[in-house]
């Protein structure tokens, strides 16, 4: 499913035009992008949690030039889903009947 897939589903079934409810997604997409750009997780009870992790500095090798060099500490994003989440797709009837 793809985003626009995504928006004309909400839109379907909350009634709400298209436009608006993609200047929702977009909104809270650019909530969620912030505040982990600001080191502050964001936790949706039912669903998730969007986090970041820390990687630790490690060597890696530029194979090209045969060299050694250093990849510094950094965070990247993470998406943690809620036990909830996990138990409904675990268990859903489409899925498990090998239908797609």
């Amino acid at each position: 499913m793809r985003k626009a897939d995504l928006i004309a589903k909400i839109a379907d079934k909350t009634g709400v035009p298209k436009v608006d409810v993609l200047v929702s997604l977009e909104a809270f997409f650019k909530e969620v992008k912030d505040s982990l750009a600001e080191g502050e997780n964001v936790y949706i009870r039912g669903f998730g949690s969007f986090i970041t992790k820390k990687r630790a500095k490690k060597i890696g090798r530029n194979i090209k030039k045969n060299v050694a060099i250093e990849i510094p500490e950094h965070h990247i994003p993470a998406f943690k889903p809620a036990k909830v989440f996990v138990e409904s797709v675990k268990n859903s009837k489409s899925l498990n009947n090998g239908v797609a």
